[in-house]
């Protein structure tokens, strides 16, 4: 499953490991990749390596993001594979050769065990390839890098985030197509104005995106609240399904047409749903 809040920790500050597990989190994202500096990165893969064979067992995700670069994710994944995480996360994935490589990697380090991976899409090229890598073997779930992409689009965002709206869509469209879990939503620079980042975590919620990829332990009860089904849609979702028990087609007290699409929906928010493709 998606997780509804990732933070992030950069794979430099070890000692930030445990308080990132005990946050509060579903998961925790050891950064290899943009939070650690060219010349600190085999000190961050050694230090992340250490923590994951030392850590005690958890109900936390922990995962690992990697270089896109090819040596560096060779070490990478050479590094920490074979330690108990739950998968990679993928940056700068472009074709879903990008993905195979990933796997081809994992599985020299760990034998025929391959590990879930998360790709994240951070280019006109990946945006355009998004159904192709969404098919990959061993993809859980896409996310959008929605910085990078909006610097190789040369878009600026606004708070609305209309200029993205193609760029979210498709990434949603392709992880229906490929019955994926739905896509994490991308992080937000925004960690003083809350109400204003769960005004734009909103939003993500309505186009389709579960979660959200987090930079700072105070976004994530805002963003967790967002993704939590208010008591009136909980409500609403049992006299959805209530009504469909008896019959394939109803009307609800508003007078609502009641089908199984209406169905769909209701069970996804009591959480009575796999992925798109399973429903």
């Amino acid at each position: 499953m998606t997780p509804t809040t990732a933070l992030y920790v950069p794979g430099s500050r070890p000692d930030r490991f445990d308080k990132a597990v005990e946050s509060g989190a579903d998961a925790v994202v050891l950064d290899l990749e943009d939070a650690v500096a060219a010349d600190e990165k085999t000190q961050a893969r050694e230090a992340v390596a250490t923590w994951l064979e030392g850590r005690a067992a958890s109900a936390v995700e922990v995962w690992v993001r990697v270089n896109h670069d090819d040596a560096l994710l060779a070490d990478d994944i050479a590094a920490v594979a074979s330690a108990g995480i739950t998968g990679w996360w993928l940056p700068k994935t472009e074709r879903a050769e990008d993905v195979d490589r990933v796997v081809e990697l994992t599985r020299a380090a760990r034998g025929s065990d391959p590990l879930p991976v998360s790709p994240l899409i951070e280019s006109g090229a990946g945006v355009a390839a998004a159904v192709q890598i969404a098919g990959a073997a061993h993809v859980c779930f896409l996310q959008l890098g929605e910085q990078d992409l909006a610097a190789d689009l040369g878009i600026t965002p606004q708070p609305e985030g209309h200029e993205l709206a193609y760029a979210r869509g498709a990434v949603v469209v392709a992880s229906a197509a490929a019955g994926l879990e739905p896509p994490l939503g991308a992080v937000s620079i925004e960690t003083v104005d809350l109400e204003s980042l769960a005004a734009d975590t909103r939003r993500l919620r309505h186009a389709g995106f579960h979660g959200r990829g987090c930079i700072h332990p105070r976004q994530l009860a805002p963003v967790a609240a967002v993704f939590e089904p208010s008591a009136e849609e909980r409500a609403w979702a049992h006299e959805i399904l209530s009504l469909m028990e008896r019959g394939a087609v109803a009307t609800d007290a508003r007078g609502h047409l009641v089908d199984e699409a209406v169905a769909r929906r209701a069970r996804r928010i009591l959480g009575h749903i796999g992925p798109p493709g399973t429903r």
